[in-house]
């Protein structure tokens, strides 16, 4: 998965927005003004931060070499994915699904119902 193509799954979600709030190099993509996702990079390859449940985030990096404990994020909560093309696209996609249902499941109940009546729950939570 090159950069561009992870923009757009990440841009795909329903309601999310790309931010620079850090500066013109590392790009947040946002539900809601909560961040789900941050693309960073490191010698020009793209890593990707995501948040992850704590148990899964722990089995994930023992299965992957690209998946890491999350780069200036809690670590317990968050991975950083390296898109250096040793993962599967598949995957990557299902780590920002769950990423993003994470996040939008913290919402205020009234911001979360409204995407699930807007979108449907099956395109908030696959």
């Amino acid at each position: 998965m090159d950069e561009a193509t992870l923009k757009k799954y990440l841009l795909s979600k329903p309601e999310a927005i790309e931010d620079y709030p850090f500066g013109p190099d590392v790009a947040v993509f946002k539900i809601k003004g909560k961040m789900f996702a941050l693309i960073g990079f490191e010698k020009g390859t793209p890593r990707v931060n995501l948040k992850c449940d704590p148990q899964e985030a722990v089995q994930l990096r023992d299965v992957f070499e690209a998946v890491i404990p999350g780069y200036h994020m809690n670590k317990t909560h968050w991975n950083t994915v390296i898109i250096d093309g040793s993962l599967p696209n598949g995957e990557i996609e299902r780590m920002i699904d769950n990423s993003y249902a994470l996040v939008v499941k913290g919402l205020k109940k009234a911001e979360r119902m409204g995407l699930e009546v807007r979108h449907g729950k099956e395109a908030i939570y696959r």
